[in-house]
């Protein structure tokens, strides 16, 4: 089984892969790059936060509490909330994941349940989605597929761990097909994940299509902008007549 800086090594040289491309290809601004860049890097250790105390639930926890409410200030301004709303929201978001978060984990999951899945995945980038509100829609589908990526490298490396090179071929290990999978062998867990993705799924469908809407009527705007410039009547001089 993969430890820390395994998973770790290789969600990141997934993100720096994936970062360059969307720099290079997508012509992405670089900022918004290293953000998709980073994240996928800290989510190879998302699957692991089922692990018990340690330190992929410890600091999967930490950065998510700092970084969520962060994602979250672009979303609270469209909003309309003043600035002090928007700190103790900040602050709830924050202590909610730091402790309420924590304290679920580490009291109700066990190892390889359905945080190892792929309708996990899915969760992880639809919240994504719906914390990181950004004006072009590209962009937040960057950020959210970001997440996903490093999320899935988790997956696929404990799935090639799980086979072993013998002198007579490879044996698969017992836990072969607990990571890449649609569902555990518990039902409730099973029923709990797959509602968790269709509610998130419906509420960042609908964002989506929101947020869609308002980048097309700002496209159009500006385009009359360009076509029927705006010139502000200058004001009329009196002239006195002798």
């Amino acid at each position: 089984m993969p430890g820390f800086r395994v998973h770790i090594t290789g969600s990141s040289i997934a993100g720096a892969g994936y970062a360059a491309a969307a720099w290079y290809a997508g012509g992405l601004p670089p900022q918004t790059c290293v953000l998709g860049g980073g994240l996928c890097a800290v989510a190879g250790m998302l699957p692991d936060l089922d692990s018990g105390p340690g330190v992929p639930l410890r600091e999967s926890v930490a950065f998510a509490a700092a970084v969520v409410p962060i994602m979250m200030i672009h979303r609270f301004q469209r909003m309309g909330m003043p600035a002090e709303a928007i700190i103790l929201a900040g602050a709830a978001i924050y202590l909610a994941i730091r402790f309420g978060l924590s304290w679920l984990l580490k009291n109700h999951s066990h190892h390889r349940g359905m945080f190892h899945s792929l309708p996990a995945a899915a969760i992880a980038g639809q919240v994504t989605f719906l914390a990181f509100s950004a004006e072009e829609p590209l962009r937040r589908y960057f950020v959210s597929s970001a997440v996903v990526i490093g999320f899935l490298t988790h997956l696929v490396l404990d799935e090639i761990w799980s086979v072993k090179m013998g002198w007579f071929g490879p044996k698969v290990k017992k836990s072969f097909g607990t990571a890449l999978k649609f569902h555990g062998p518990e039902l409730w867990p099973n029923l709990i994940t797959y509602a968790l993705t269709l509610i998130l799924g419906g509420l960042a469908a609908g964002d989506a299509a929101w947020t869609e809407r308002v980048a097309h009527v700002r496209q159009q705007m500006e385009q009359a902008a360009r076509t029927f410039p705006y010139y502000p009547q200058q004001p009329q001089q009196w002239q006195y007549r002798r």
